[in-house]
């Protein structure tokens, strides 16, 4: 399927998989709306996405943990780009430990960005795709949505449930001709990674960002009467 002049929305757009993304989907030609929580990583973004592919970029600081950022921020963009065919949600923040040890509120905040921040943008920019009767969703869940491990528990629970959702959502609307898709990538070299304190190993045998970028293309540019369900994606030899 042609990318050119559609548009996308990624969230956590500053940093890893997502500016990744920003980066691939540019050089497609798509337009961008761009959130992250720190404005600076979105205008650095911004100016370069712009100055190189001549693209629209329309950028947006918030904390999708909150409701009420997250419909702003949506809102916003959506009235920039004029239409949304592709929403990636990708936010997320990871930190382990045993689960009797975890304090609460950090266990909280984890399902509160991983699961509710998903489904509050998702909502928000549900109307729009359906309105058009078109869109495509994909979502990054994680293989710990596949199976826990130990200090996993907070980690692994918003990411199964993230996979809950994007399943029982594909089911609502895919006679909308909404596609909606969940990716499942093991560990991979971001700083989101390094700073939970996980295994990277050599740089040049560790999947890297721009692997699950490429994987998002490859989902978004299958023929529209035919959608990826969900994907894992793996370090073929790691350390």
């Amino acid at each position: 399927m042609e990318l050119k002049h559609k548009t996308a929305i990624i969230t956590g757009a500053g940093k890893g998989i997502g500016k990744a993304a920003a980066l691939s989907l540019a050089k497609e030609g798509v337009h961008l709306g761009l959130i992250a929580r720190t404005t600076a990583d979105l205008e650095a973004l911004q100016a370069q996405l712009t100055g190189e592919y001549g693209v629209q970029v329309y950028i947006a600081a918030a904390d999708i943990s909150r409701r009420e950022e997250a419909e702003r921020a949506l809102g916003l963009l959506i009235r920039q780009l004029g239409s949304l065919d592709i929403l990636i949600n990708n936010a997320g923040i990871a930190s382990f430990g045993k689960l009797a040890e975890m304090e609460p509120e950090q266990w909280e905040s984890i399902i509160q960005t991983n699961l509710m921040g998903t489904y509050y943008v998702t909502r928000a920019a549900l109307p729009t795709m359906l309105e058009q009767s078109s869109g495509s969703i994909i979502n990054i869940a994680s293989t710990a949505g596949e199976r826990g491990f130990a200090t996993g528990s907070a980690y692994c629970a918003s990411k199964f449930a993230v996979l809950g959702m994007t399943e029982a959502l594909m089911q609502e609307v895919r006679k909308s001709n909404i596609r909606v898709t969940a990716l499942t990538p093991s560990t991979v070299n971001t700083e989101l990674a390094v700073k939970a304190g996980l295994p990277i190993g050599d740089e040049d045998r560790m999947m890297q960002a721009e692997d699950v970028a490429e994987l998002i293309l490859t989902a978004l540019k299958l023929p529209q009467r035919v959608f990826l369900k969900t994907a894992g994606i793996w370090t073929t030899n790691p350390q």
